[in-house]
């Protein structure tokens, strides 16, 4: 039978049914778990946010979630440390916060990876939040994989003069993690790995002339768009992972219905967090033609880019972590999964 409810929460639809509040499908001791998120609420939550809605309504207020954010209680490079002491039940991560905590999980920061479609992006995010190397980088932190940020490809705003060639990107100083930095450094441009939150202030300082984040929602929410002067609108050099974890030792500390009840959900999450960039793209993409010069390469420059910058940082990636973990393994999972992916569609 069709469960109306779950089907207005899966569209973002408040659901007032009548009489008294929705009573308990799913029932257990009473839970409270805090998860810590630098920033302000946006897209990249939008779906935890749902899941702490859904949680409690399913389990008629028994488990409830709450997200901090600001960094409240953890600073953004530093939420793998505290979940190794027990600090709070979950976080969100960025995997070039710190590169060396999770060394695997700095596969999804390469560049020109086959991740475009956002379909194929969730079916292969969702798969290597599976696999073996994914898995032992979290466990090293006392925590496991939930579901992926599913970040859109990346963009890049910046302050000066526009790069309209590709040796204008010589000497600039651009806010870019993991192979995506290095991506950038093959165009002779200087890499910076700020946390978002201080993005920002560094282009008022002047220090920073280019930032890249997901396009659209990441450039608002962290308010690069109001320092900037031109926008890269077709580079697509690629994207980075700052998904959802949980502390290994509160999820095992569950009862077996509420750990189903988080799983049963991972689509739920994701399917949010995607139609909310989606709704930042149509808002945002008007008002950066309006307030910014906009960048398009032809597909000759996205060629010689992809020639410079994609398969030797891949190859580059792949022999610097081959005595760590199977990199090559992790490497091709992700190109036999995107395959896996356009199969099916």
């Amino acid at each position: 039978m069709l469960n109306l409810k779950k089907c207005a929460v899966a569209l973002g639809l408040a659901v007032a049914m009548p009489g008294t509040a929705f009573a308990a499908n799913v029932d257990g001791p009473s839970v409270f778990w805090k998860l810590s998120m630098w920033g302000n609420p946006r897209a990249l939550s939008a779906g935890m946010e749902e899941l702490s809605k859904v949680v409690a309504e399913e389990t008629g207020g028994k488990f409830q979630i709450k997200i901090f954010y600001g960094g409240q209680l953890s600073p953004a490079r530093e939420n793998l440390d505290a979940l190794v002491v027990n600090g709070f039940e979950g976080a969100a991560i960025c995997n070039f916060y710190h590169p060396g905590k999770n060394p695997a999980w700095m596969v999804f920061s390469l560049p020109f990876l086959p991740l475009g479609d956002p379909k194929v992006d969730k079916y292969v995010r969702s798969k290597m939040f599976e696999h073996p190397a994914i898995v032992a980088d979290m466990e090293r932190w006392n925590a496991i994989p939930y579901v992926s940020g599913l970040l859109p490809q990346y963009e890049i705003l910046g302050k000066g003069k526009p790069p309209a060639e590709l040796n204008d990107w010589q000497g600039k100083r651009v806010r870019a993690g993991g192979g995506l930095g290095s991506a950038m450094e093959k165009l002779g441009a200087v890499k910076q790995t700020l946390p978002a939150g201080e993005t920002s202030i560094a282009f008022q300082r002047g220090a920073l002339d280019a930032a890249a984040f997901p396009y659209t929602y990441a450039h608002v929410a962290f308010k690069i768009n109001e320092e900037a002067e031109w926008f890269t609108s077709n580079l697509a050099p690629g994207t980075s992972e700052c998904g959802w974890v949980f502390n290994k030792t509160s999820y095992d500390a569950l009862p077996p219905q509420y750990q189903k009840l988080l799983m049963d959900n991972r689509d739920l999450v994701m399917d949010i967090e995607q139609a909310a960039y989606a709704t930042q793209d149509e808002k945002n993409l008007p008002e950066f033609e309006k307030t910014m010069t906009k960048v398009t390469y032809s597909d000759e420059q996205l060629a010689e880019f992809r020639e410079i910058a994609g398969k030797p940082v891949w190859d580059e990636w792949i022999a610097a972590n081959k005595d760590k973990f199977d990199s090559q393994g992790v490497f091709d999972a992700i190109w036999q999964y995107a395959e896996e992916a356009k199969a099916a569609q």
